[in-house]
């Protein structure tokens, strides 16, 4: 099952009297369940491409059908809805609320979308207990070491049981044995059935994953099959 159809994505941003083709045609398929690495140097259009996934961002041409629903049409409210319920974010800075409890972070989304307080309960102690966050569920971030504020992204990223994770350099602000433990983390969910597409310029990083995208100028340099598997 195709997960995310892209035909003839554009995205032009203007600067002064100059224009910037931040991305460039671009028809890419992703199968639902697949590990995708997207690849390239500063300036590539990887960021873009994640903002124009994630539903941050719309293109000035072409069509992105999520679930084989084309959701380039839909109205900023009815993206909201798609975005919450079947997109999760990982992010290098991690963006969790200051002044929230981890606990309180990962039930955001589910406040957000209404689910009654009882089923968030339960649905935050299971993701404290499956994410080793249980004794941390009352502290706030700045009480938490980088390595458990990134589980605590991540749980709050899955806390709606999304089709699709979007890490953006998930372990950019973590050290190598700490990231390490992230991208297992990462890797558990998609070896469950959870689309991951990484952003990275980490050649390391990307190499995990069972396909890669380089991009180059906006376009698709090249769409491989990472040359080292996990």
């Amino acid at each position: 099952m195709t997960l995310i159809e892209l035909s003839g994505i554009e995205r032009v941003f203007r600067l002064g009297d100059s224009e910037v083709h931040a991305l460039r045609r671009l028809d890419v398929s992703i199968a639902a369940g697949e590990y995708v690495a997207v690849m390239g140097p500063s300036g590539s259009g990887k960021s873009t491409l994640l903002n124009l996934l994630g539903l941050l961002d719309r293109p000035n041409a072409g069509i992105y059908r999520l679930e084989g629903r084309d959701v380039t049409t839909l109205s900023a409210e009815e993206q909201a809805r798609v975005r919450s319920e079947r997109i999760g974010f990982v992010f290098q800075s991690f963006h969790l609320v200051p002044r929230l409890t981890a606990a309180e972070n990962i039930a955001l989304p589910m406040t957000l979308a209404g689910i009654a307080p009882q089923r968030r309960a339960e649905r935050v102690a299971r993701a404290l207990k499956d994410y080793g966050l249980a004794n941390r569920a009352d502290h706030k971030p700045d009480e938490l070491s980088g390595g458990q504020r990134q589980r605590v992204a991540i749980a709050r990223a899955t806390i709606m049981r999304p089709a699709l994770i979007l890490a953006d350099e998930p372990t950019g602000n973590l050290d190598r044995a700490t990231g390490e433990e992230v991208m297992r983390l990462l890797e558990a969910l998609n070896e469950r059935g959870v689309t991951l597409v990484v952003v990275t310029h980490d050649a390391a990083l990307g190499g995990r994953a069972r396909r890669q995208l380089l991009m180059e100028d906006g376009a698709l340099a090249h769409d491989t099959p990472a040359p080292t598997s996990r």
